[in-house]
């Protein structure tokens, strides 16, 4: 493999078909194996540091005691949290993060680590007239926001989700976002008390929302998919995060509307949402990627193991699995032409996994050393 000065890939083969040009830095590695860079699409790396400070709880409270746990530290810490959490990353052969946060740690991270990623900045607001307030934060920190984007790091936009999201703020923020040119992200079906708050306006969210006299659109008998989609949320650049309780009729929406997906099955699993229909959206052609969601879900930062679930869930072969985090979660991410595989003319994301028994393939799934990172050609992780 040669990475030319560009940080592009420029030969790829054995190694007397590839050029080794005087003056150019070699790697070599016995018993190893090259990959792609690994593409996380669905991180929380500014609450790196917090796995274990919200105990298992329903998720509505989990929610809630998440939200009194965050503002406990100060900005230096949530930098240096996500700063750590691209460091993560880096360690377990990660080199593109979809990255979901409202504290705009995360991209000033990438930015100043020189990693890639793109990063939604989440927005709230259930109440209706919460509206212009939360829709002028949003733009208000975007722009300030902007400054850290480049050819590596990007920018998208987060109305976070159904639970926390009002009807004129998905159609305001999803409206402004493609104004903007700035992709979605959503956390969306993600659980059985979402859908009771859209579909009936009833369970232990709904009850959130009228203690603090919020309006609960009751009684409405739509999913989470039907009533975002008829708020003109999904699209081609929107990302729909877990999915796990989507019928065949909202895969058929998300596919019919090009929208692609962020599976993560061992945070489904661990707040016992249930088993996201993964075999369905893949038969569906919907572009499908890997997340580990934050370490206050699942405690790391491990997209093999996420690669090892998914597997089990699909029944799926070594290759679609090690696809799945790799190039199909570059193309749900939007970054499909650029990185995900090892090509001339892609940048030269790549990471060296020690190599195991049982083929190559099936040693990196088992969860193998990363010996290696590097993104545009140049080490970060070793």
């Amino acid at each position: 493999m040669l990475v030319d000065e560009t940080g592009r890939i420029a030969a790829v083969g054995t190694d007397d078909a590839v050029p080794s040009p005087p003056g150019v830095p070699c790697e070599r590695f016995e018993d190893a194996v090259l990959l792609p860079g690994l593409v996380n699409a669905h991180t929380h790396l500014e609450l790196t540091g917090l796995a274990g400070a919200v105990q298992e709880v329903s998720f509505p409270d989990w929610i809630r005691r998440l939200r009194q746990v965050k503002p406990a530290r100060g900005p230096a810490e949530v930098l240096a949290a996500a700063k750590q959490g691209v460091r993560d990353c880096w360690a377990m052969g990660v080199t593109a993060v979809a990255d979901t946060g409202d504290s705009g740690a995360v991209i000033q991270a990438l930015a100043e680590l020189g990693g890639r990623g793109i990063c939604y900045h989440e927005v709230f607001g259930p109440h209706p007239a919460q509206l212009d307030e939360s829709l002028a934060g949003l733009r208000s920190r975007v722009g300030e926001l902007r400054r850290f984007t480049s050819e590596r790091v990007r920018l998208g936009v987060s109305p976070h989700a159904p639970y926390s999201v009002s009807r004129p703020l998905y159609r305001a923020a999803a409206a402004w976002a493609r104004e903007q040119r700035l992709p979605l992200a959503l956390h969306l079906a993600e659980s059985c008390e979402e859908s009771a708050l859209v579909a009936e306006g009833n369970g232990p969210f709904a009850e959130m929302w009228r203690g603090r006299d919020i309006p609960v659109h009751a009684g409405e008998g739509r999913t989470p998919v039907a009533w975002v989609d008829e708020l003109g949320v999904l699209g081609a650049d929107t990302l729909c995060i877990h999915m796990v309780q989507a019928t065949d009729d909202d895969l058929a929406t998300v596919a019919a509307r090009g929208a692609a997906i962020a599976h993560c099955p061992l945070s489904n699993r661990a707040h016992a949402h249930g088993t996201a229909p993964l075999g369905a959206m893949l038969r569906r052609g919907i572009r499908t990627g890997l997340g580990t969601d934050s370490v206050v879900s699942v405690g790391g930062l491990d997209l093999m193991g996420e690669a090892r679930a998914a597997r089990a869930i699909g029944g799926l072969d070594a290759d679609t699995a090690l696809r799945l985090a790799t190039l199909e979660g570059a193309h749900a991410i939007g970054w499909g032409e650029a990185i995900g595989a090892l090509e001339p003319g892609r940048r030269g994301d790549m990471a060296v996994f020690a190599l195991a028994a049982g083929g190559p393939v099936e040693s990196v799934l088992s969860g193998t050393e990363v010996l290696l990172t590097l993104i545009d050609g140049k080490v970060v992780h070793r």
